[in-house]
């Protein structure tokens, strides 16, 4: 597939400015300037941040009203009921709350809806059974910003709410006590795309602040902070980096049983975002996408090791089923798209009866990925139809789903993902209308695009420079791994690897060679010949061997040079 190559513009005066102020490699200099990194405080910022770098948390909207509540049921002994979600986010926000307040001598408890069951947010028999338990008073962590309908009957119960959430608030919102969302349109707050659990953070924050505890406190709960904020995918900047940056630290060495043992089960040498990303983050949402939420939960509020070790392997084993499960639908889904061409339209739409709930938006954004088309895929069960999609940068998902509204029963999102559900009945008249959008709007004509830091010589390649972009880490959302062109590199050698799935090459600029690996790019080693002279975009890598370090180019894209 055809990629377009971009470069930032970078300004070389910025530049060298950052690089002889800072005394750091070129490499670095060039990625902050692209990122608008330049002025001396923000460069310190994101380079080395501090718990100096939090915000007020009483700049949050209604704070000091939910703190002083609060407060009132510390003095009352009240109980408290906790409402969270069953992803990571979700499952750390309701930990560090649960853990906090539990410090505190409070009486909580936690209340987790299963997706199979009840799907996300509040519902009405939940809030019963909270009532009937005897709670009082609900906090909802990484929930209930939306859930208006449901407010007002917890409100009819004498229930009262406490809502903290950062998802985007409706025109209207809900009637609780307190609406802590820093996406609310009166919010002063500085930075507006926090985590639900970072929203948790700054709750503790304040509460920690109002009863004059040694920061230390609150400070402590960052690794699981640092752990669902990173799993959200919200952008690593600003006071996201901060806790990304400080909270990672801690995750190195977690007193957390349950986070200590899924990273050693997990088997990464390095703890860092990627360990987050694909170590613990799988594991954890495993548990809500096949049903079993409260062991998620249980893992890291436990402090028996043997609990603990038990949990882990429960998550290891949910974690497998779920990958099988992925991969039965990703290859049903696949013998669907190549038996009836459906590659050849400008989306993906597909149904089929039996595709686990929990694991449908997964394939969708696997399908997405191979094919660079939005993709749409959805369950038969029962007459109905309920599914998820994933989109392209440029083709906006929820707009084209409001268009094609009249079959659907229910819907919601944003540009790039969404959930649906409609009848059995209605979906092929769907299907016809969405990829009618999808046609109209041209997005086979959409190109994915590759971001260039920018071009780089072999006076680049050097291990130390290399070794400095680490501080940029960790890496995500927002924050991207830098990506580098290489340009008139004479191929030296040029293989296959692990059955042709992946390229190994060698490459020479004058006297110096480039390893360079190609993951998944493998069905190239036939386009390129000994000899040829190469233009190439990738990340820069210390590879080390027999205590030898050199640069390896991890490549994202390979053309021939012109």
């Amino acid at each position: 597939m055809n990629k377009k190559w971009e470069y930032y513009n970078s300004d070389e005066k910025i530049v060298k400015e950052i690089e002889e102020k800072f005394n750091v490699s070129k490499l670095l200099a060039t990625i902050l300037a692209n990122r608008g990194i330049v002025e001396k405080e923000k460069i310190r910022k994101f380079l080395e941040p501090t718990r100096e770098d939090f915000y007020d948390p009483f700049l949050m909207p209604n704070m000091d009203i939910a703190i002083n509540r609060i407060l009132d049921a510390m003095k009352n002994k009240e109980k408290i009921m906790i409402y969270g979600d069953y992803d990571v986010d979700g499952i750390t926000s309701i930990s560090v709350l649960q853990k906090f307040l539990k410090e505190r001598g409070m009486n909580v408890e936690s209340y987790i809806p299963n997706r199979l069951e009840e799907g996300y947010g509040l519902n009405k028999e939940a809030i019963t059974e909270i009532y009937n338990k005897g709670f009082r008073l609900m906090i909802t962590v990484d929930c209930g910003i939306s859930a208006v309908e449901e407010i007002e009957f917890a409100n009819s119960l004498g229930i009262t709410t406490i809502i903290t959430d950062h998802h985007e608030p409706l025109e209207e919102l809900p009637k609780a006590l307190a609406v802590i969302d820093a996406k609310r349109k009166d919010s002063i707050y500085p930075f507006n795309q926090l985590a639900g659990v970072g929203v948790v953070f700054k709750f503790i924050q304040a509460l920690g602040i109002k009863l004059k505890l040694d920061e230390t406190e609150y400070l402590k709960y960052l690794d699981l902070v640092c752990v669902g904020t990173i799993s959200d995918i919200v952008p690593l900047v600003d006071e996201n980096r901060v806790i990304a940056k400080l909270g990672l630290k801690l995750v190195n060495v977690t007193k957390n049983l349950g986070l200590k043992c899924l990273i050693e089960s997990a088997g990464y040498k390095k703890v860092d975002s990627n360990t987050v990303s694909f170590g613990i983050a799988p594991r954890v949402n495993a548990c809500g996408r096949m049903g079993h939420e409260i062991e998620a939960l249980n893992i890291f509020l436990s402090n028996d090791i043997n609990e603990v070790k038990n949990l882990s392997d429960k998550l290891n084993e949910y974690n497998k089923i779920r990958q099988e499960t992925e991969k039965n639908i990703v290859d049903e889904a696949l013998e669907m798209i190549e038996k009836d061409e459906e590659y050849k339209k400008s989306a993906i739409v597909l149904g089929n009866k039996g595709w686990h709930h929990g694991v449908i938006g997964i394939v969708s954004s696997k399908i997405t990925e191979m094919y660079f088309k939005p993709s749409i895929l959805v369950s038969f069960e029962d007459g109905t139809a309920k599914g998820s999609g994933r989109s392209v940068p440029g083709f906006d998902l929820h707009n084209a789903l409001c268009k094609c509204s009249n079959y659907l029963e229910k819907y919601g999102g944003h540009e790039m993902a969404v959930g649906l559900t409609l009848k059995e009945e209605n979906f092929e008249a769907f299907k016809g209308a969405f990829n009618k959008i999808a046609e109209e709007e041209k997005v086979d004509s959409i190109l994915p695009i590759i971001y260039i830091d920018g071009v780089i010589t072999y006076n680049d390649i050097k291990p130390e420079f290399v070794k400095q972009l680490t501080k940029l880490e960790p890496f995500g959302e927002g924050n991207k791994v830098p990506l580098f062109a290489y340009k008139g590199l004479k191929i030296n050698s040029i293989r296959a690897l692990t059955d042709g799935k992946h390229l190994k090459l060698t490459l020479k600029d004058d006297n110096l060679t480039i390893d360079a690996i190609g993951f998944n790019m493998g069905s190239l080693v036939d386009e390129y010949r000994l000899g040829d002279k190469i233009d190439v975009v990738g990340v820069l890598e210390i590879n080390s061997f027999n205590g030898i370090e050199n640069v390896q180019i991890n490549l994202k894209d390979i053309m021939k040079s012109i």
